[in-house]
């Protein structure tokens, strides 16, 4: 299957009915703290989710997006960590796994500073809430200044940022890693294979997996790696989420992760002049872990950004859209930026030619276009690479990636993501960060959102 799209045209997808369908999603998933991803199989808050959707949701309502941050933020561990999932006491236990009772947050964390009365996950996800909370602050600063917006979330980011750079900083080159396939987001992705093979899994009975009772399975990870999944949570809860004691069989760099650290701590920097802070040693760190990204990830043969096993010291082979995200890190060398371009324009994934851009390399064997994150297009990895286009001054091919964004939200009820060739919506509908990504391309083009390079 090779359809070719016609060129997408600025402004399409019927942005006044967007605008109403979108505002209705997100209401409809807010729970009065916080946004739900959806209310079906994502019934708590998630992470990263949050933050993507506050991009959205500070168009409706800037003080509701700074509460999803805020009310994210209160479940900050005391070591900074922000964890993956925060759960709503008020959802029956069985209705999402790993629940908290898997987790255990409250005392397998205790060592690592879990909050004592609000129960959470023990990983991560991307890092991408300064970005958010700058923009936020951005819709709205009068708002933002009489709520003291910006001096209450500066400091825990900071703290964040510092977790990431120590405890995770696993293979002391100066970058953060991941110790789960959830934490960078790319549950199932090929590039993992090889890392997860090494995981005994969980036995088959010993766990229920929910995602199934609302999506087909064959868009959904397999069996044989979600008991890998809960093998390697386990072994983290069992080692009270220390990073230090637990003996990782899955420790990788990934360059998403890392590029939106960097991008978040351009954030910080102007954050901090807006508080009347000095900015300077986020500069630095964001420079320095530039300088590292590209040393310890990037394949000058392959023009893209690859993962680093940190298991076995080298970089996994196969082309993700993770490759290509660090087009969001202001200031990466004009080489390396001119040869992701060319990538992501070139046959692995074809952009402005499918719709979005495919998560994983469309030429591989192991491209699949319809499970989860092994093929698939999704709304937030397509707003991180319209963002690096426009940061990059590549002004047509944003303007035709939005139009995608618009036209293929809307036209999927908000599905979860795409199959890359056909535009079909796959996974839940009405899904909070589709609809929040693209109201704010809808209202806030361009993708800047007023915020510069920190933006």
């Amino acid at each position: 299957m090779t359809t070719t799209l016609e060129p997408a045209v600025p402004g399409a997808g019927r942005p006044a009915g967007l605008r109403e369908a979108a505002s209705r999603v997100l209401l409809d998933n807010w729970t009065g703290a916080a946004t739900v991803p959806s209310r079906a199989l994502y019934p708590h808050q998630w992470s990263w989710d949050s933050a993507f959707i506050a991009i959205g949701l500070r168009h409706l309502a800037p003080r509701r997006a700074q509460l999803e941050l805020e009310s994210l933020l209160a479940a900050q561990w005391e070591d900074g960590r922000i964890p993956h999932i925060v759960f709503n006491p008020s959802v029956p236990p069985g209705a999402y796994f790993p629940g908290p009772g898997f987790w255990r947050s409250s005392t397998a964390g205790r060592r690592a500073g879990a909050p004592p009365h609000t129960e959470t996950s023990g990983i991560v996800q991307a890092p991408v809430h300064a970005l958010a909370a700058w923009r936020v602050h951005l819709a709205d600063p009068a708002e933002s200044l009489r709520r003291g917006f910006l001096p209450r979330v500066y400091p825990r980011l900071t703290v964040w940022h510092r977790y990431l750079r120590t405890a995770r900083d696993l293979g002391g080159g100066g970058l953060a890693a991941v110790v789960h396939p959830w934490e960078p987001g790319l549950d199932n992705s090929p590039v993992w294979d090889a890392a997860l093979a090494r995981v005994a899994p969980a036995p088959a009975g010993s766990f229920h997996r929910t995602d199934l009772d609302h999506s087909p399975a064959a868009d959904r990870p397999t069996d044989l790696d979600y008991g890998r999944y809960v093998r390697l949570a386990a072994t983290y809860r069992d080692h009270s989420y220390d990073d230090a004691r637990t003996p990782h069989a899955f420790a990788i760099e990934d360059p998403g992760f890392n590029a939106l650290l960097i991008a978040s701590e351009h954030a910080l920097a102007a954050m901090a002049r807006a508080i009347g802070a000095d900015p300077r040693e986020h500069l630095r760190r964001a420079e320095a872990a530039s300088a590292a990204l590209v040393d310890r990830l990037w394949d000058p043969a392959g023009g893209v950004f690859l993962a680093r096993d940190l298991v076995t010291g080298e970089r996994i082979p196969g082309h993700s859209v993770s490759g290509l995200i660090p087009l969001v890190v202001p200031g990466l060398p004009g080489h390396v930026t001119a040869a992701l371009l060319g990538t992501a324009r070139g046959p692995r994934f074809r952009l402005g030619r499918v719709r979005l851009v495919p998560s994983y390399d469309l030429t591989s064997e192991e491209f699949d276009p319809g499970r989860y994150w092994r093929g698939p297009s999704w709304f937030n990895t397509a707003w991180l690479i319209h963002l690096g286009l426009v940061r990059h001054g590549e002004t047509e091919a944003a303007h035709r990636l939005r139009a995608q964004v618009l036209s293929c939200a809307y036209d999927t009820d908000f599905a979860e993501y795409l199959e890359p060739y056909t535009g079909e919506g796959r996974g839940i509908r009405r899904f909070s960060w589709t609809a929040a990504l693209a109201l704010d391309l809808l209202v806030s083009y361009g993708g800047t959102g007023g915020g510069g390079p920190a933006g």
